[in-house]
């Protein structure tokens, strides 16, 4: 009972000292609050507000009053960067690495805004030079991050797979993609150079890295076929499907024309159909199209292109179907399907686009790397209109 009543007596005490404690806090709070400019509450409103423009004039004033606060010249120099005036930025980080007083710490941030500075103006050699020197410091996984970009914006693929094994070993992500990327635009680069085993040794690299590697499986291809190995060529270009099913059409028509030069067409065109049913796509459907047209004539063409039409319904198929109508209709009808013809074909050229799953970019080409992003492997291998109808 003795104990319990003690108890009861030091809850007022605690709650007391927590009082005290409380306030101690609120007033240095306010303290330091005072001592802050009121240009610096006049910026950040600016900020909130989201007019970054007056927040720079209320930031500059501060530094002229005060040159000596390192953390308003990050703010300011990371202002002027994001509105596009990397000169201004960059003199305001050399001038903060020019203090001989300023703390490590600020030194390294200073360091890594000023490669900021360079990368946003595209002086790659500088921003190299500035990340390199923080590559053994705390900033070391965003500075390695950073000479990566600056490799692949450079085409130096094999510094890039460099920096993105670094990575890789430090912890600072997996990057199998990405390396099996390098190899094989390091590997296409040797082919077109005529090095045909060079670029064999690469690929194998590349799916090393990453095993459904469907660019180095098609690239595999393309060597047997430089090679004068049209059968080796097929047995690479088949295993696509294994990979990514969805990105057979990418092939199709490099396999159609392997089995044309190896004398078997028919076998050609029925695995391609086989393809078609199992993932329907309208680049598939083209090679297919002209394949059965010139195999087994304009009926069995017909038929190809109304099954699909029904099965996937889209302009783009539309626009096939008209192509095919128009061979089998009769005089009095050619001219009326034409009018049609032309309009949706129209219509369809711009619905025949790969789009971007990051960003959203468009194209009428298929690239393994976004132009608009630059991030690896983000274009869903179908166009834009065939994502709508699936979704």
């Amino acid at each position: 009972m003795e104990f319990e009543t003690w108890w009861l007596l030091g809850i007022p005490v605690f709650f007391g000292l927590g009082w005290i404690a409380a306030r101690v806090d609120i007033n240095q709070l306010i303290s330091e609050s005072r001592s802050l400019p009121r240009g610096y509450f006049k910026g950040l409103n600016f900020l909130l507000n989201e007019q970054p423009d007056k927040a720079i004039d209320a930031f500059i004033e501060i530094v002229k009053l005060d040159p000596e606060t390192a953390e308003l010249h990050f703010a300011l120099g990371n202002l002027f960067r994001r509105r596009g005036e990397t000169e201004r930025a960059i003199r305001v980080h050399q001038n903060l690495l020019a203090r001989p007083d300023l703390e490590q710490e600020h030194r390294l941030h200073a360091q890594y805004e000023l490669g900021q500075d360079y990368l946003k103006a595209g002086l790659l050699d500088r921003a190299e030079e500035s990340f390199n020197l923080l590559v053994n410091t705390p900033y070391g996984a965003q500075a390695g991050r950073a000479l990566l970009e600056i490799y692949q914006r450079e085409k130096e693929w094999e510094r890039a797979i460099e920096a993105a094994q670094v990575l890789q070993e430090t912890g600072a992500g997996a990057r199998p993609k990405e390396i099996a990327q390098f190899y094989c635009e390091l590997a296409q680069d040797a082919l077109v150079d005529g090095h045909p085993d060079m670029a064999m040794t690469l690929l194998k690299k590349a799916l090393d890295n990453d095993r459904n590697s469907v660019r180095a499986t098609m690239l595999l291809g393309d060597v047997h076929l430089v090679q004068n190995d049209p059968e080796a060529a097929i047995v690479a270009w088949r295993r696509v499907e294994q990979q990514s099913v969805l990105h057979v059409a990418l092939v199709a028509q490099r396999l159609m024309d392997a089995y044309r030069a190896v004398g078997r067409p028919h076998e050609g065109v029925n695995l391609l159909r086989s393809y078609l049913n199992e993932a329907s796509s309208i680049d598939l459907l083209e090679v297919v199209f002209k394949a059965v047209l010139e195999l087994d004539g304009v009926e069995s063409t017909n038929q190809l292109v109304s099954d699909e039409l029904r099965r996937t319904p889209t302009l783009l198929g539309l626009d096939k179907l008209l192509e095919a109508r128009l061979m089998i209709a009769p005089p009095e009808m050619h001219s009326e399907l034409s009018v049609v013809k032309n309009l949706v074909h129209g219509y369809t050229q711009k619905l025949a686009r790969y789009q971007c799953s990051h960003c959203g970019f468009k194209a009428r080409l298929f690239y393994w790397q976004c132009p608009g992003c630059s991030r690896w492997e983000t274009y869903p291998p179908r166009r834009t209109e065939e994502l709508n109808v699936m979704n």
